[in-house]
Formats: structure tokens, sequence, C-alpha cells
């Protein structure tokens, strides 16, 4: 089966088939617009998706009166990063910026994907921050940038 585009999200739907298979992936493979795949249940699939579509946790990729198969995000080892005053959050955004590290936020926290080196920077910069795994939403996505 070929799937070339997203159904929906499994968090909209209000009407769901009694049986879900769960396709499970790195958050990385999120931004992959063609792959193979294969689900719990041992189905391969192949996905194909249209230009400028990334796939998000909880995403549909095939429903019928009786199955559906959702993308399931595996969880990150991720720094959660919780400055505590304005001056650390400029410190470490300036910081994690000129690494051209991606980052995302929830509510008061910054994730970032787990770096020894940046572990070492929230140390020295007595920043709080906590290593954990944890599920993303979203892939972090990288941002191509050259100094010139």
């Amino acid at each position: 089966m070929i799937i070339e585009r997203i159904i929906g999200n499994v968090a909209a739907l209000e009407k769901k088939p009694p049986h879900v298979e769960r396709v499970y992936m790195q958050s990385d493979d999120l931004l992959k617009r063609v792959q193979r795949v294969v689900t719990d249940h041992g189905k391969e699939l192949g996905i194909r998706l249209k230009e400028n579509q990334s796939l998000v946790d909880g995403d549909v990729l095939f429903m019928d009166e009786k199955n559906m198969i959702v993308i399931s995000v595996n969880a990150d080892d991720l720094l959660t990063i919780m400055p505590t005053t304005i001056q650390q959050m400029g410190e470490i955004a300036h910081q994690l910026g000129n690494r051209h590290l991606p980052a995302q936020f929830e509510g008061k926290v910054m994730l970032v994907q787990y770096d020894y080196l940046v572990e070492e920077l929230l140390q020295k910069l007595e920043i709080p921050y906590m290593r954990e795994k944890r599920k993303v939403k979203q892939a972090f996505r990288h941002i191509g940038h050259r100094h010139e």
C-alpha cells in the first residue's frame, strides 16, 4: 500500500475505527517525504508525500470502518531547559542559535536534542535543565545557514 496523503490527526477525529495499527517512528523520520515503514502488525507501507509536507505524531495514514493506521513517535533523548530569568533564556537561546541547534518550546521550557556539549554549557551557565526521554509532537527541523 502506498500512502500519498495524510487523512487527518487522531486527536481531531470524532469517530475512530475499533482496530488501530501503529507505525512507530523516530522523530527525524517525520521529515522524510518518501520512506518504507512497517506497522506493529507487520503490514508494510510506502509513504510518498507531496512536497513541504511532513508527518506529525498522531497522523492517520489509512482509515476505513474497521481499521486505522496511525503514526506514533518514539521518545527522544532530550535536554529540557528551564531558564528562571529572561537573562538565562537570552543567554542559552543565543548560544544554541550560534550552534544552529533546533529547539522546540512547550509552555515555559525549551527542548533540544541531547548533546553533551550543550549539557556542559548549561552547567557552566547554571541554567536549570534535566535530561529525559520525551516524545515530541514534531521533528526537530534543522535550518541550513552559511556564515559569509
